[in-house]
């Protein structure tokens, strides 16, 4: 078998036609064969257009599998599935992983199983067998609910927030006094993270922001060079490129935020004059992720909130937070890029005080409306009439 898995008359550009023609050396016809399907489930997907980060992982996912069961796809039985399955949630894996992994093992079950790519055909001359799909209706997570994420994950309150902007400014403060060179790094984190909340973002589209993202809004011109945030690394559907989007600029503090880190702060970086990125790094030349990540539940800690509290509920405060001021849900929508109004709800951590505050708003509309009803009653009606019930 070529060495190449990619190259023009490989099994993987093949399938299974040099198997069964008989081409291919066998030494190890097993191992071979599986690693010849896994390249080509690979090169189908990415023919969708799939990202690599998603190919790579479910081709580990596959790997792990045939690891646990000690077998090969065309041994592969429904039982090994489940005992699969039971080992993930002994581990105390998110039911999301779990449905994931069995996605996974579904897919390329498909795939061997599918007769347009001869797989079973060289599985049944060289083994005396065939692969067959394992996963099926009665012995895999369903997925019942738009949203499976941990209940404990929520809004921070108003409170929250301006404790946790404070606590970071702190830092700046405490380290710009002892001289500690982490002062340029707590600046920058401190920036980015009111940039997360205040634009409403994940945490991908904070960390890949430039400089020329930000732009005039001619209907907002208070705002000045920074009424809108153009946001060009947003979540991208199945097989599609990252989703374009233009959030408009909402609180007044946030441009003095940017404005004091862009003009006073950023140019202190070494790689700040050759690097586009809004956060450069002392050395990388742009902050990653996994560090803004890092950086929020360390403060989140040190502060005692919630472990479950995550950098994508800064996000989540956005949506609330806009929605509590009074902003039309269909403008949040669109702020935030969610195609459906509902995913939106799902964002949604409506305070109780700003439930109690509009139900008080519609019993007081409705029983001004009753009391108008009533009074025009009085005066049509005789004296000795019955009286009128208000419509609520």
């Amino acid at each position: 078998m070529s060495d190449s898995s990619h190259g023009p008359r490989g099994p993987a550009g093949l399938a299974g036609e040099l198997f069964l023609a008989g081409t291919s050396r066998l030494l190890r016809p097993d191992e071979q064969v599986f690693e010849a399907m896994l390249a080509g489930w690979r090169d189908q997907q990415l023919s969708r257009n799939l990202h690599h980060s998603t190919v790579d992982g479910r081709l580990a996912v596959v790997r792990r599998f045939q690891r646990f069961t000690n077998e090969f796809p065309w041994d592969w039985r429904p039982a090994e599935m489940e005992a699969f399955t039971a080992e993930l949630r002994g581990e105390r894996c998110a039911l999301s992983t779990v449905r994931s992994y069995q996605g996974a093992i579904r897919l390329f079950c498909g795939y061997a199983a599918d007769p347009r790519y001869q797989w079973t055909a060289v599985c049944e001359r060289l083994f005396g067998s065939h692969p067959a799909q394992i996963c099926f209706e009665w012995n895999t997570a369903a997925h019942v609910q738009e949203t499976e994420g941990d209940p404990r994950r929520r809004a921070l309150t108003k409170a929250e927030l301006q404790r946790l902007f404070d606590y970071a400014d702190e830092q700046v403060d405490q380290a710009r006094r002892s001289g500690h060179k982490g002062w340029f790094t707590a600046v920058r984190d401190a920036a980015a993270l009111k940039t997360t909340y205040a634009w409403g973002l994940r945490r991908r589209e904070t960390a890949m922001l430039e400089l020329a993202d930000f732009g005039t809004n001619p209907h907002a011109p208070e705002f000045g060079a920074h009424g809108v945030l153009y946001v060009r690394w947003g979540k991208a559907g199945k097989g599609s490129t990252p989703k374009r989007r233009s959030v408009l600029t909402v609180f007044p503090w946030s441009v003095r935020v940017i404005t004091q880190w862009v003009e006073q702060c950023r140019e202190l970086s070494p790689t700040a004059a050759r690097s586009t990125s809004l956060w450069p790094t002392e050395r990388s030349g742009r902050l990653s992720k996994e560090k803004l990540s890092a950086r929020f539940a360390d403060y989140r800690d040190a502060l005692g909130m919630a472990p479950e509290l995550t950098l994508h509920c800064l996000r989540h405060s956005y949506v609330t937070h806009l929605l509590e001021a009074g902003y039309d849900p269909l403008f949040v929508q669109q702020q935030v890029g969610h195609s459906y109004a509902s995913t939106t709800a799902l964002y949604t951590s409506v305070s109780s005080d700003f439930r109690t505050r509009t139900l008080r708003g519609v019993l007081d509309a409705s029983v001004g409306r009753a009391l108008a009803l009533n009074a025009r009653g009085a005066e049509q009606e005789p004296a000795t009439g019955p009286a009128t019930t208000g419509e609520l």
